[in-house]
């Protein structure tokens, strides 16, 4: 599979402040956990979008820049798009328009504690969802969600229309496609870069969970979440300290079916979770704060972690559409 950057060993808990360095800012007390769990989501519904617009749009930049001169110059020369692209599900979360915001709302995040055993096997959402209600899950979309179904899906798309541009013969139907692709990669690299972040893994997705035992007694601070992707990045974090991280030369194709690569790019996320959550008792992710080099460390790695990812999606997407060799055809 492709080399995820990661600065941090399992056993680190912070990177270790050098000799003669200054100690991390003190960290302000704790704010004081909601009473309830309805309390808790009404205070997270304020929060800021996935990783905030900055760290999409770094993502993006950093895999449009990484893509071979051998994919179709059409798509080399959309970078600016492609990087407007990455935050564009976020656009439409909007309350008022109930429709739309309820059809993609839970495409953003996979719990990853409340998956019953065997269930991510399931061949598409719709078994899948069955799959949680058969196991008890009361609701199963809010309270498990489905990113590895919705990058997966939108791959697919995206190899679909390769295929389509490769075999059309018509100049502005070829055109018309190529703006389909450019579309479709612009969007998965919203959810790509989304499964970077540990918080769209877990239960603990604002704060550490309430009921949940707490013996380390993280943050159960609900705008931890859009504290640390979108105000920690946009203050702190640079497209420097992403490229620090992202896997030099071109990108690898995949290694192994997309569905097996979109799951361990998650479940590497999801490892993080705790360590994401010491980092900012220890150190923090305060945005008003002088940041602490293991803080923006833990950042700029799992942007370039998205960027690394979304840079072989693309690329084995335009792989994958080729015709096989004997013409049998996909």
């Amino acid at each position: 599979m492709f080399p995820i950057a990661r600065v941090f060993c399992s056993a680190a808990l912070i990177l270790p402040l050098s000799a003669g360095s200054a100690p991390p800012p003190a960290m302000p007390p704790p704010a004081a956990p909601p009473e309830s769990a309805s309390e808790a989501a009404a205070a997270a519904a304020d929060a800021a979008p996935p990783w905030g617009s900055f760290g999409h749009e770094m993502a993006a930049r950093a895999a449009a820049a990484a893509m071979p001169d051998d994919i179709p110059a059409f798509f080399r020369e959309a970078g600016d798009q492609l990087v407007y692209l990455n935050p564009e599900p976020d656009r439409w979360r909007i309350r008022d328009s109930e429709e739309m915001d309820q059809a993609f709302a839970y495409d953003h995040y996979i719990d990853l504690e409340n998956v019953p055993s065997g269930a991510l096997d399931a061949p598409n959402r719709f078994d899948f969802l069955r799959q949680l209600y058969e196991a008890g899950v009361a609701v199963p979309e809010r309270d498990v969600g489905f990113l590895p179904f919705r990058i997966t899906e939108i791959y697919q798309r995206l190899v679909t229309a390769w295929r389509q541009w490769r075999a059309e013969e018509d100049p502005l139907r070829r055109g018309w496609i190529a703006q389909r692709i450019v579309n479709d990669a612009g969007i998965l690299g919203h959810y790509v870069t989304d499964a970077s972040q540990p918080h769209h893994t877990t239960i603990h997705f604002n704060g550490w969970a309430l009921g949940i035992p707490n013996p380390e007694r993280y943050t159960r601070d609900p705008r931890f979440h859009a504290r640390f992707e979108s105000q920690f990045v946009e203050a702190h974090v640079t497209y420097d300290d992403v490229a620090r991280y992202l896997h030099p030369g071109p990108p690898p194709p995949m290694a192994g079916p997309v569905r097996d690569v979109v799951l361990a790019h998650i479940v590497e996320a999801h490892d993080l979770v705790e360590m994401l959550y010491r980092l900012d008792r220890e150190v923090g992710f305060e945005p008003d704060r002088p940041a602490h080099e293991a803080a923006v460390a833990f950042a700029a790695s799992r942007i370039a972690s998205g960027a690394n990812m979304l840079a072989v999606m693309w690329w084995s997407a335009w792989l994958e559409s080729a015709p096989p060799a004997d013409g049998s055809g996909p």
